[in-house]
């Protein structure tokens, strides 16, 4: 059986990765500026973590995923 997302989940999966996307954006441009080692680990953990977020939701809306009920 195909799943598909409800028009609000769509709504509500693309708000959380517009939020993610400016997450991932600010993340980025101050681990530029950043003199900290620690504050730069951080802030590099996070960009990855993002990053892995973001392509995991593009999967949700790009693809069907089969129910294995």
């Amino acid at each position: 059986m195909t799943k598909y997302l409800g028009i609000h989940e769509t709504l509500e999966l693309l708000e959380v990765m517009t939020f993610k996307s400016v997450t991932l954006t600010k993340a980025t441009a101050m681990g530029l500026l950043v003199k900290d080692l620690r504050l730069k680990e951080i802030l590099t953990d996070e960009v990855e973590a993002s990053t892995a977020h973001i392509n995991r939701m593009k999967e949700l809306l790009t693809k069907k995923e089969e129910n294995r009920a």
